[in-house]
């Protein structure tokens, strides 16, 4: 976490740990705290405070987003893990990506049945860092939604996405991405684990998944984690305020990084959208490779990369995303995923180039041998 959100985050497990829902007064001016600190994080992305469903982590944003809205759901075969297993307990469609993983307008539009009431699509892809035409793609949903009303079928549908990877590195209001549902995590901003948040406009109706004393307007019962608001709060207001600069210094020491392992690997492939992309992501491919061997060796000299999602590398699984997108298994097998952040600078950019191309130099002298 950034020190700055530890700090903000301190007094509530210690001096100021009351129960936000008691009436004494130290617990009322908790409260009034949890709720300074969701009205700040509605501030950052344009809504209000009370229009924010406070979760455990993204994860559980989005199939609370799921169940409220279910029928036939639209979605992508790039979509983060959370996401694809919320939409196989519905009726669903995945749309193809291309080799880019990008989502195109017209394939959502294709997909979209007389049934749909939910498209989900990520503002950012978690692996490849390419960015969804999102503004696009909520133009599409409100366009069905009026051809529908003008036929007299009320049947809702609604634009929800994860924006948890895109925070941070690009502008994240609810407004101007024209979505009815975002999610968002605090971890993706340097905020404390285990916290999300749901944000929904006024004319989607949540239906709780967790019931017991009606916190969270009765969508999420439990009691409040006072500390985790305040700390998501700070996260996401230091975020938006350095987001312009810190793209930027990510942009250009990312593309230092890419210049330098493709000029030592010509052979190298690099996945993702080339234009529309996070600052901070690279996937770069070596074919023929073990990447695991290659990822073990640089975390002996602390790099620290991965072959896929945290999740996909956990399961020892190839990555869907890398499998939807048509790569190669003799590519895919050889792939790394690396993100930068606010602890990458010059310096170990250039340590970090340095070490990558002598161990797949290394690796690719074994294998040749």
């Amino acid at each position: 976490m950034d020190p700055k959100v530890l700090a903000a985050m301190q007094p509530y497990f210690s001096d100021d740990f009351y129960n936000p829902s008691a009436p004494y007064a130290p617990a009322i001016v908790v409260r009034r705290a949890y709720e300074a600190a969701k009205d700040s994080l509605g501030h950052a992305i344009g809504a209000k405070g009370d229009e924010i469903v406070m979760t455990a982590g993204a994860t559980e944003s989005v199939n609370l987003a799921f169940y409220s809205i279910g029928g036939h759901i639209v979605t992508a075969n790039v979509e983060h893990h959370a996401v694809l297993e919320a939409a196989k307990q519905f009726e669903h469609t995945l749309v193809a990506a291309d080799e880019r993983g990008f989502v195109s307008s017209a394939a959502i539009k294709a997909a979209i049945q007389a049934d749909t009431r939910l498209v989900s699509i990520a503002l950012a892809n978690n692996e490849l860092g390419t960015i969804q035409p999102l503004r696009d793609i909520a133009e599409v949903v409100r366009t069905e939604r009026e051809a529908r009303l003008s036929r007299g079928d009320h049947t809702p549908i609604y634009l929800h996405s994860d924006a948890s990877q895109g925070v941070g590195q690009l502008d994240v209001n609810v407004a101007r991405l024209g979505v009815d549902l975002l999610t968002l995590n605090a971890a993706k901003v340097y905020g404390p684990k285990q916290v999300g948040l749901l944000w929904s406009a006024s004319h989607v109706a949540l239906k709780p998944q967790v019931r017991g004393g009606g916190q969270e307007r009765g969508i999420r019962s439990g009691t409040e984690n006072v500390a985790g608001a305040v700390g998501f709060a700070k996260a996401l207001e230091l975020a938006s305020e350095h987001r312009k600069y810190e793209s930027d210094r990510l942009g250009t020491l990312r593309d230092g990084l890419e210049s330098k392992l493709v000029a030592a690997f010509p052979q190298a492939v690099l996945s993702g959208h080339r234009k529309h992309r996070l600052a901070g992501h690279l996937h770069i491919s070596f074919p023929n490779l073990d990447a695991e061997r290659v990822l073990f060796a640089l975390e002996s000299r602390g790099v620290l990369v991965a072959t896929g999602s945290a999740c996909a590398a956990n399961k020892g699984t190839r990555s869907h995303v890398l499998t939807a997108i048509g790569l190669a298994a003799e590519v895919a097998d050889g792939s790394l995923r690396m993100t930068l952040g606010h602890l990458s600078n010059e310096e170990n950019m250039a340590k970090a180039a340095e070490y990558i191309i002598e161990e797949v130099g290394r690796e690719y002298t074994r294998v040749q041998s």
